[in-house]
């Protein structure tokens, strides 16, 4: 029998042990976040405003399941911990961003679910980790009561976009048991070409790949933003020169419905070289 088939019989039965486990519940949105600079975490800006204006419209999950840029792991690992910490994961910001805590909750019960049900991979539990500010950064602003379990999935930087869309794609049935779904990232992700003086310009490069990654997604053409470094070359390069905020992206394509259409926000850019546009997908 095929390797495929195989997978797809033990995503199956993976699927079938979801169910059995959880009772069905509405449809969670899968979102695409630009987190960009952890200060959007405290600053009144647009980008806050928004995540704290979609935490008032948005269900409330079960859980959230966050696959952040800034945990990159040599294996496909997920927090297991009943009280994962919060990382500050970051250095030369003021003392406020330092003391900012995060204590949601963790949930040993979905993590263990989804190592189950990531047959494209093995998966492991991981003890150690905790939530770092791809993921608290966000869900301050949204979610500030920090009362909704909150889990973590680590991203293998050396696979291809391929691997990262093949899990999203079996990640997506969590969002049929009370999921929501979080990609951590940033369209565009260039430090070294960070405009410091705050002219508000935006690098000509940094547009051309914004916008032919936004065509593509809307366009459906999955193909090629999968192989966007192959297409775009030195382009690819300037706007990623590591595609680590990128990969979160792969994540949440591979959740995405027939019946669903990316709703934008955040569509601007920051320091010129970071792009902080957003997507939602729900059903």
């Amino acid at each position: 029998m095929a390797t495929a088939q195989l997978a797809g019989m033990s995503t199956l039965n993976a699927l079938q042990q979801l169910g059995a486990s959880l009772p069905p519940a509405p449809r969670m949105p899968a979102m695409f976040v630009g987190h960009g600079s952890p200060m959007n975490a405290i600053e009144d800006n647009i980008y806050h405003r928004k995540w704290q204006e979609l935490g008032k419209q948005l269900p409330r999950p079960k859980a959230i399941l966050s696959i952040s840029a800034h945990w990159l792991t040599p294996d496909t690992r997920v927090t297991a911990m009943a009280k994962p910490k919060t990382i500050h994961d970051f250095g030369g910001f003021p003392k406020k961003l330092f003391d900012q805590e995060y204590p949601a909750p963790g949930t040993p019960e979905f993590a263990e679910l989804t190592a189950k049900l990531l047959t494209y991979s093995h998966v492991a539990p991981d003890y150690n980790w905790g939530l770092d500010h791809g993921t608290w950064s966000v869900l301050l602003p949204m979610f500030p009561l920090a009362n909704i379990p909150v889990f973590q999935l680590g991203i293998v930087y050396a696979q291809p976009p391929e691997y990262h869309y093949q899990l999203g794609k079996q990640l997506n049935a969590l969002r049929d048991k009370g999921v929501m779904i979080i990609g951590s990232g940033n369209m565009v992700h260039n430090l070294g070409r960070i405009d410091w003086d705050g002219t508000g310009k935006v690098y000509d490069w940094a547009q051309e790949f914004d916008t032919k990654i936004t065509g593509w997604i809307d366009a459906g053409d999955t193909a090629s933003v999968l192989n966007y470094q192959k297409i775009m070359g030195n382009l690819a390069d300037i706007a990623h020169p590591s595609n680590d905020h990128f990969l979160p992206l792969f994540y949440i394509l591979g959740m995405k419905q027939p019946n669903e259409t990316p709703e934008y926000f955040n569509d601007k850019f920051d320091m010129g070289s970071i792009s902080m546009r957003s997507f939602i997908l729900r059903s």
